[in-house]
């Protein structure tokens, strides 16, 4: 894929997350025009991050890593990939199956390690029953991150990007025939997550059958290839249970401060705007296409694509850091603070939707690195530096919150951010040439900074001079938008002029692929 590819690809694949990622905005200003930061608010979303957290450990976090390179080179090698993929499906849907109903029975303890501030009150109780019901979620959505894995390493984009748009309509769709039903709000969101499951599960396998991969179960037998994948996602396993660790300590600080769980909720889901439409977006590209250069041994094009994936990354991502740095406030209050949703909510929520901010060009740079590592089978390297991250993380998380409170647990995910960056970069620059950024990239990654903080300063004087707007109703709308607006035009001239990037080899490279 040459580069001018790797950008079409990334436009479909983060056109795609991008709405994504404004329906999921939709999806969760509802939950929290509904619930707010109450005890059933704060008990649906432990419920809903208990499936979540098992999908990136079994999907995004191992069997992707490990699955997606060793595929990718089977088709670029002009082998039989159907029954390897069918293999790892039978063999996965097993192990989920088991699990599945292992999750049942243990619910009470699984909510305890991730939210043992909820013990003894009304938060655990609803915790343990919404879990029960959403937790199936976890069987639907990774056999279809096998299956979108699957359709990555075709280079068909669409209907894996597609999916999560289809969960965040149906969640729409329930809380709103919900509330004029009279429905259970907490009920009906949990019982929302298993169907929307399926109906993403639908989606892939069908885009995967017209692709020439009608993928059905059969019974799981230990292949050569098999154990050759478990060898390699074992590490991988790990270090997914170190991510998720780091996620366990900043829910474990969060929920023994009364809300502050439904607040860290709401401020990632703002971060993850960019870093899903930018940086998993990339890595969802770069993967496949790292994993066949590299079979072929294209040095200088594996050097050019990831040079230009962490380019054009880094263009995309620092001004949305510096946005929400400078302006989380209004941010938060226009997007959230309605109904249940307070003004005290949306201060919380804005202090840690700034300590993010700070992360996000960290955990955007580990999406576009990581792959150099799993592209080359390695998925040892990046276990060991998710164990240091994690050290760091928790140290910080718990240490911090005697006095700083909840805020502690963003501030340990950020740092822990930037260490796990620093040493995927510093593991990869050992590797050689063609895994090293090239200069064209350091040329203009400081001019694109200088560009977004310039753009930043622009941001902060509209904050003031629209002030009055924000505090008028419906007009808080229209000053957003001014705001936003502001800042793309400021960033766009400003980056121009001092050479971070040019729009006409985006739309020339655009035009060529």
């Amino acid at each position: 894929m040459a580069a001018p590819r790797l950008l079409r690809a990334f436009a479909t694949v983060g056109g795609w997350t991008m709405v994504s990622r404004i329906t999921g905005f939709v999806r969760d200003i509802l939950i929290g025009a509904y619930l707010g930061s109450s005890a059933v608010a704060e008990a649906f979303l432990a419920a809903f991050s208990l499936p979540n957290m098992f999908r990136r450990f079994f999907a995004e976090g191992t069997l992707n890593v490990a699955f997606v390179p060793m595929f990718a080179k089977k088709v670029e090698g002009g082998e039989d990939g159907l029954d390897f993929a069918r293999d790892a499906l039978s063999g996965l849907l097993f192990v989920l199956v088991l699990f599945t109903l292992m999750g049942q029975i243990f619910m009470p303890w699984l909510v305890y390690a991730m939210a043992s501030g909820f013990t003894g009150g009304e938060r655990f109780d609803l915790a343990v029953i919404y879990g029960r019901i959403a937790f199936p979620y976890i069987l639907f959505i990774s056999i279809a991150a096998l299956l979108s894995g699957v359709l990555n390493a075709l280079g068909r984009f669409a209907a894996a990007a597609a999916a999560p748009v289809l969960l965040n309509v149906i969640f729409i769709a329930a809380m709103v025939g919900g509330a004029m039903l009279d429905w259970d709000m907490g009920l009906t969101l949990a019982w929302t997550v298993p169907l929307a499951g399926i109906g993403q599960l639908v989606l892939v396998w069908i885009a995967a059958a017209r692709a020439g991969y009608r993928l059905v179960p059969r019974r799981p037998v230990m292949t050569p290839e098999l154990k050759r994948l478990a060898v390699i996602a074992a590490p991988a396993a790990l270090a997914g249970g170190v991510t998720q660790v780091n996620l366990l300590v900043g829910r474990q600080v969060s929920s023994f401060f009364e809300g502050a769980f439904a607040w860290l909720y709401y401020a990632d889901r703002l971060y993850q705007l960019p870093l899903g439409v930018v940086g998993i977006a990339i890595g969802i590209v770069l993967l496949p296409d790292l994993s066949r250069r590299l079979r072929v041994g294209d040095t200088a094009g594996s050097r050019e694509a990831l040079s230009r994936a962490g380019e054009l990354s880094l263009a995309l991502t620092i001004p949305a850091s510096v946005a929400l740095i400078v302006i989380p406030g209004p941010l938060v209050e226009v997007l959230f603070q309605r109904g249940a949703f307070t003004a005290d909510d949306t201060a919380r929520t804005a202090l840690a939707c700034a300590i993010y901010g700070l992360g996000l060009p960290a955990f955007v740079l580990a999406k576009v690195l990581q792959p150099i590592y799993f592209a080359r089978e390695d998925t040892r390297t990046p276990f060991r530096f998710a164990l240091v991250a994690m050290v760091v993380n928790a140290l910080l998380a718990v240490g911090l919150s005697y006095w700083i409170g909840f805020i502690a647990a963003a501030v340990g995910t950020t740092v822990a951010g930037w260490v796990m960056t620093a040493l995927l970069w510093w593991g990869s620059w050992r590797m050689g040439e063609e895994t090293r950024f090239d200069r064209r990239f350091w040329r203009r990654f400081w001019r694109i900074a200088a560009a977004s903080w310039l753009m930043g300063a622009v941001l902060w004087i509209g904050a003031v001079a629209l002030g009055p707007m924000f505090g008028a109703g419906a007009l808080r709308y229209l000053a957003l938008a001014l705001l936003v607006t502001l800042g793309m035009v400021a960033y766009g001239m400003i980056g121009q002029m001092l050479g971070a990037f040019r729009l006409g080899e985006f739309k020339a490279a655009m035009r060529r692929g």
